[in-house]
């Protein structure tokens, strides 16, 4: 396993004492002097040359100096009067905001602000090349999937379904449980069950979307985790320097994929890795 480095290392177990630490300055700059410069949407739809099933992304974003932190959102359940509300306001009051999802942008733009992925940080980056949606799909689900260190024939608990992933899942003989909060069914007909919790007791590691910080359902999967010794590896463009910092906290791994994300251009960018074991392509 790799050990966890640099900023990884936090005495905050909780999301909300990691909360309550950025209120209180004790990981950077007073957040109330910290402005946001520019608030965006991106919304998508895709449907990937070959599959049968599309599906559609919207993410808020929040730009702090060079930063970009963002949590995604249910499509169309996002007020347009949030985006308004947080350009020009300090982190400090968007910490504050009644949106969940506002909260999760502001905490991970300053988090990003104060410790970007960088190896000083505890990052090891990989390259995403370029290609199609699709190719592009498959190479980020093989940089995520790699983080588990688990024999065929083991069950995964996948909470936030991306086809991608559970076709590499099923490449390397691993059973899944899909989960969604929308339900519906995965590219094979598979039914999703939309309490994924309820299903974490029958599977050995949970590979969990970073959405979960912006619904509410991350810290139960965490302390699941947790409790029963379980890898959880974070998938995360929602909370990219949110999530590192719970490795050793019921955290095994984040593959982190802050703006732009992979399905926004078709040329090559970067991802983060913290903790799990080292794939090949980092040897």
């Amino acid at each position: 396993m790799t050990a966890v480095t640099g900023m990884a290392r936090t005495p905050f177990a909780t999301y909300d004492e990691l909360l309550a630490g950025v209120r209180a300055g004790e990981l950077g700059p007073d957040p109330a002097t910290q402005r946001i410069a520019v608030a965006f949407t991106t919304r998508q739809a895709v449907r990937h040359d070959g599959r049968g099933t599309g599906y559609r992304n919207e993410v808020l974003s929040l730009r702090l100096a060079a930063a970009v932190g963002s949590c995604a959102v249910e499509p169309g359940t996002l007020p347009d009067r949030a985006v308004e509300e947080c350009v020009g306001a300090n982190v400090a009051h968007l910490l504050e905001h009644p949106l969940l999802p506002v909260r999760v942008a502001a905490l991970d733009a300053y988090l990003m602000h104060v410790a970007p992925h960088a190896p000083q940080n505890g990052a090891r980056s990989v390259p995403l090349p370029a290609g199609t949606s699709l190719e592009r799909s498959r190479a980020r689900a093989k940089a995520v999937v790699a983080l588990l260190a688990l024999p065929p024939g083991a069950t995964v608990l996948v909470v936030g379904v991306v086809n991608s992933l559970l076709e590499e899942l099923r490449s390397r003989g691993l059973g899944y449980v899909p989960g969604d909060l929308k339900g519906g069914l995965t590219e094979w007909g598979e039914a999703v069950v939309t309490d994924a919790l309820a299903e974490a007791g029958r599977c050995d590691a949970l590979l969990v979307s970073g959405m979960t910080l912006g619904n509410g359902t991350f810290e139960p999967l965490r302390r699941h985790a947790l409790a029963h010794g379980k890898q959880l590896v974070m998938f995360a463009q929602t909370g990219s320097a949110v999530l590192p910092r719970f490795l050793g906290h019921g955290v095994s791994a984040v593959c982190a994929e802050p703006y732009p994300f992979f399905w926004l251009d078709g040329g090559p960018s970067t991802m983060h890795r913290y903790g799990g074991p080292c794939p090949e392509d980092e040897r």
